[in-house]
């Protein structure tokens, strides 16, 4: 049975377990929002102590916190930034749109084990001074979104370039059919094929860049409603040095900080992002899983690894795993931004109030794509066979090759040939030869399908 001990808040008494390191507040919250079993990131979690650990920093160069209880809450957030206490940060995302719980359940954590190591530190006066849930949560988001971008996405994306980037080079003169509304269409290399997904990649992180230059804006010192009720005049700045020096990234203040705390503009720019980017990773999976389909009765271009049994009834089959895992991944991210998309809209008047959902989806978008891009380089892009005859065969059997002779014969004799190749199964150059005035080596030149990929007119 559990042990419990009485804590008091504003409106009275509280059992909490014994052995828990947070307060009333947090009691309270555990309490009443039984909703999910899903608490808050530890990534987020994270960012929130950063917060407190910077503005300890802050409160004490302005002489409005002493030393020694500086000291010990920094000591505490080092302790919580270690990895240390993870299990007692247990509210429910969905919480108060504020994020007041959490903000609560972190200054009672570093309050107590502040307390614990022998100094004297107050949950709301002294871990909270300077602060409001509505300027610390919304700061936090912010922190913990550059962070997903700059620890997470940016290196997954750069290691997914680098592996399409290695197949591409080698696979540049590797014809195929192209395919327009799935349907054959004029030849393209395997090395133009996957250059296409890498500049979407390169694409995708130039767009995430720019939106981390917004996220580095932070509303931390806007307090309540963005007035600065409560907080020096200077915290913001110092602020803004403590959690630099601390994190290495270059934040700023906003100047007009109810922007930041009424509204979450660049949050959801960022799952706006994130959403591109999930277009992208499937675009790339379903190209990935149409070259791979058959081995008999499909394209069968690519045969991507086999890791695993495919059927549970069907002995020798495998399915490509990995994009199909991508592409879910991909569906979950799109679905997590469309709730971000109506949380946006929920900033009334002063403070947006959804905060915690929209913290959450960040960093579950972001680490859901982080690892579902690696597994994608790793274990579909690195290792995938080429299957060259069944390119070859198909690219000397595609009658749209006829299209580079339009202008040396005409569009209607040439579609005449392609149609008369297309009944028989010949090849386009046999008939062609048959049917117009053109030299074998002439017809050779100008379908060559390797310099038909290189554009322009091929007629010698």
């Amino acid at each position: 049975m559990t042990d419990y001990r009485t804590e008091k808040d504003s409106m009275g008494d509280v059992q909490v377990p014994m052995a828990a390191r947070w307060g009333a507040q947090t009691q309270r919250a555990i309490d009443n929002f039984p909703v999910s079993g899903l608490p808050l990131p530890a990534a987020f979690i994270d960012a929130v102590v950063r917060v407190k650990r910077a503005a300890a920093i802050a409160n004490e160069k302005l002489d409005l916190l002493d030393k020694k209880r500086r000291d010990a809450i920094v000591d505490a957030c080092d302790t919580l930034l270690r990895g240390e206490h993870e299990d007692q940060f247990p509210i429910d995302r969905y919480q108060t749109g504020s994020g007041t719980s959490t903000n609560m359940n972190v200054n009672e954590v570093i309050a107590r084990l502040a307390r614990d190591a022998g100094t004297d530190v107050n949950a709301n006066d002294h871990v909270n001074m300077s602060q409001s849930s509505n300027d610390v949560i919304p700061t936090a988001i912010h922190i913990s979104a550059v962070a997903q971008i700059q620890e997470n996405l940016n290196p997954a994306l750069s290691h997914l370039q680098g592996k399409i980037y290695e197949r591409e080079t080698l696979l540049d003169n590797q014809v195929k059919t192209g395919r327009t509304h799935l349907m054959d269409a004029m030849p393209v290399t395997l090395g133009q094929e996957l250059r296409t997904w890498r500049e979407q990649l390169i694409a995708t992180e130039a767009r995430l860049d720019h939106v981390f230059a917004e996220l580095l804006a932070i509303p931390q010192g806007g307090t309540a409603v963005g007035t600065g009720i409560n907080a020096h005049t200077k915290f913001a700045d110092k602020f803004i040095d403590a959690l630099h020096d601390d994190t290495g990234y270059k934040f700023r203040s906003l100047e007009h900080k109810f922007v930041g705390q009424s509204a979450i503009d660049a949050p959801v720019g960022f799952s706006a992002q994130l959403r591109g980017t999930a277009i992208v990773l499937t675009k790339i999976a379903n190209d990935l899983r149409w070259m791979n389909s058959g081995p008999i009765h499909g394209l069968s271009e690519i045969s991507l690894p086999a890791l695993q049994p495919g059927s549970s009834i069907m002995p020798g089959k495998v399915n490509p795993v990995i994009p199909e895992s991508v592409a879910m991944v991909s569906a979950q991210v799109m679905g997590l931004d469309s709730a971000i998309a109506i949380a946006g809209q929920s900033g009334n008047f002063q403070l947006n109030v959804m905060l915690p959902l929209v913290a959450a989806n960040l960093i579950d978008m972001s680490q859901l794509l982080s690892n579902a891009i690696r597994l994608l380089a790793d274990k579909a892009i690195a290792d995938f066979t080429v299957n060259g005859e069944r390119l070859t065969e198909a690219v000397d059997k595609n009658p749209v090759l006829v299209t580079a002779l339009n202008p040396v014969i005409g569009y209607s004799l040439a579609a005449a040939i392609a149609k008369e190749a297309y009944a028989s199964g010949r090849p386009i150059i046999d008939v062609a030869e048959e049917r117009c005035d053109m030299t074998r080596d002439q017809l050779e030149s100008v379908l060559d399908p390797l310099k038909l990929t290189r554009g322009g007119i091929g007629a010698s």
